[in-house]
């Protein structure tokens, strides 16, 4: 399955590349401004972009990075939602992010890390975040992994919760302006 793009309904799934680094910066600047204004201050969100939130090169690289694609209204395909999973430490971050541990991951011990997601807001709703999750859960299964974890951010802890992922502790991502994002740690067994 990881590799091959799979349809549902109107969407289309598939591995991002480099080649789609550039829509990916759009999709989440406009996700995260957007879809988590209620839960951070406009300065929170403002620092966190481009170190909590952005494109994760490594997901890509490892092939644990997913797109979907969807039918705009003259037809062309348009970007609606990204996510990934990952067989490294860093449980969150871009790029840039002070947070990175890209250590491997053992999968008979750790838990494989569910990633940066991100729905364009004009395509919530309508199961784009279920179809990434479940095609990262199985992968990563396929790679031996049995329980998975994330850093939830407040905006994404209903949804995880409703596909059973119990949440954890509370962790405070220190952002450069001095502030700081709210994450929570949420994770799930499978057998």
């Amino acid at each position: 399955m990881p590799g091959m793009a799979q349809q549902n309904h109107n969407f289309r799934i598939r591995l991002a590349t480099a080649a789609d680094i550039p829509s990916l910066r759009e999709l989440i600047d406009r996700s995260v401004r957007v879809l988590q204004r209620e839960d951070y201050s406009a300065e929170q969100l403002e620092a966190a972009l481009g170190t909590a939130y952005g494109v994760d090169t490594q997901l890509i690289a490892d092939g644990t990075y997913y797109i979907v694609e969807a039918a705009g209204a003259a037809g062309e395909r348009v970007l609606a939602a990204c996510g990934g999973w990952s067989m490294r430490k860093t449980l969150y971050g871009s790029d840039h992010g002070p947070y990175r541990d890209n250590a491997m991951l053992d999968p008979g011990r750790d838990a494989a890390k569910i990633r940066a997601f991100f729905v364009h807001p004009e395509w919530t709703r309508r199961g784009i975040a279920s179809l990434i999750l479940k095609t990262c859960e199985d992968a990563a299964y396929a790679r031996g992994f049995r329980r998975f974890e994330m850093g939830a951010t407040l905006t994404g802890v209903p949804m995880y919760a409703a596909r059973g992922y119990a949440k954890g502790e509370q962790i405070e991502v220190p952002l450069p302006n001095g502030m700081s994002l709210t994450v929570v740690r949420m994770g799930k067994t499978v057998g």
